[in-house]
């Protein structure tokens, strides 16, 4: 599945935006699977957050995002982004993409096959 890297963490304050990004060492990665987003808060398991297919099918932790993340795909540029609005200091997390088969968007980090390293998003209240 190739290495995976994240990008676009930082240290924002409440209320503002951020966009990950997701990359993969091989550009077809992205394309032919199933790419998912997790968090994980310092003392916490970690969580899905949004996942998308390769069809474009996506899915969210309605209960943790609440329509605030949007996850997406560019295929010319061979990315999936995490844009996150309304940033809550609760959202603050280590953020993980991972690829999984292709299929449905999954929700168990146990379905996902290759990790990256995770970019760190601190939310100031």
């Amino acid at each position: 599945q190739g290495q995976l890297v994240e990008s676009g963490g930082g240290l924002v304050q409440a209320g503002d935006s951020l966009r990950l990004s997701c990359a993969a060492a091989d550009r077809r990665t992205l394309l032919w699977y199933t790419t998912g987003w997790f968090r994980q808060a310092p003392g916490k398991e970690r969580e899905f957050i949004a996942a998308i297919s390769r069809s474009d099918t996506t899915a969210y932790n309605s209960d943790s995002v609440k329509g605030r993340f949007i996850v997406s795909r560019d295929a010319a540029k061979s990315r999936v982004y995490l844009q996150m609005n309304s940033l809550k200091p609760e959202d603050t997390a280590v953020y993980y993409c991972a690829v999984a088969q292709p299929g449905d968007p999954a929700r168990e980090d146990r379905s996902y096959v290759a990790w990256g390293q995770g970019t760190l998003v601190t939310v100031s209240s």
